[in-house]
């Protein structure tokens, strides 16, 4: 699978969402992400100004659904989102609603194994009731809790390429991730990389000397392009 660059848009303000999704574009990303931070803030209006704006552009709605999965799932088809979010650790029968309703509406289900206590298990669970993808996760909250008592921070990469061999269905990872970290996505086979927005360019490679955050971007998105997803069976 050719690697996928999904942008994050973790705004308040659906002014600047366009904006900075209008530049992603522009620089080569392939899917915009409504993140939860703007779906709290703007709902399923932000999401139908998403779609308006970029007609024919994925659109994924990170809902975190933890109940109500049909109704929430049937929401954001409508507004126009083609990809929505479902945890792991909702009941069975909510992931088993979302399942149906994408079925029902057109759109893919995002299965994410935040807070599982085993995540290959999490993930193995959310293909088994019919997520299309698994989002591998360490939750903001988690990374920084352990790390301010003094542990080593989890990373999604150290437990990756378990999760990416113990299912079909295409795998991304999230949170915490250094730009380079996140780049180097597809050699563990997860081949759905995101970059988080506001985006800082942190990496000296991808730096340009105008601080041009556009050329940046499609610095970033042809790295990730020109690789191709090596996976854990072939590694």
């Amino acid at each position: 699978m050719r690697p996928i660059v999904q942008i994050s848009l973790d705004l308040t303000n659906i002014d600047e969402a366009l904006d900075t999704a209008a530049l992603a574009l522009r620089a080569g990303v392939d899917w915009l992400e409504a993140g939860t931070p703007l779906i709290l803030a703007e709902g399923l209006h932000g999401v139908r100004k998403l779609r308006e704006a970029f007609p024919g552009i994925p659109i994924v709605a990170d809902l975190k659904t933890m109940d109500g999965g049909y109704l929430e799932a049937e929401m954001m088809a409508k507004a126009g989102a083609t990809h929505v979010v479902v945890m792991a650790r909702a009941h069975a029968e909510t992931i088993k609603c979302v399942v149906k309703a994408g079925q029902d509406f057109g759109v893919k289900v995002m299965g994410d194994n935040m807070i599982c206590p085993d995540m290959v298990e999490g993930a193995k669970f959310l293909e088994d009731l019919g997520c299309d993808y698994v989002i591998h996760h360490i939750g903001y909250d988690e990374r920084r809790g352990i790390a301010a008592a003094g542990h080593r921070m989890p990373s999604p990469l150290d437990q990756l390429r378990e999760v990416v061999a113990a299912v079909k269905v295409p795998v991304q990872a999230v949170g915490g991730l250094s730009l380079e970290q996140a780049i180097q996505c597809p050699q563990y086979g997860a081949p759905l990389v995101v970059l988080g927005a506001p985006l800082t360019i942190d990496a000296d490679s991808f730096k340009t000397a105008d601080g041009d955050l556009e050329t940046s971007l499609r610095m970033i998105c042809e790295a990730i392009h020109a690789q191709k997803t090596i996976f854990p069976q072939n590694a």
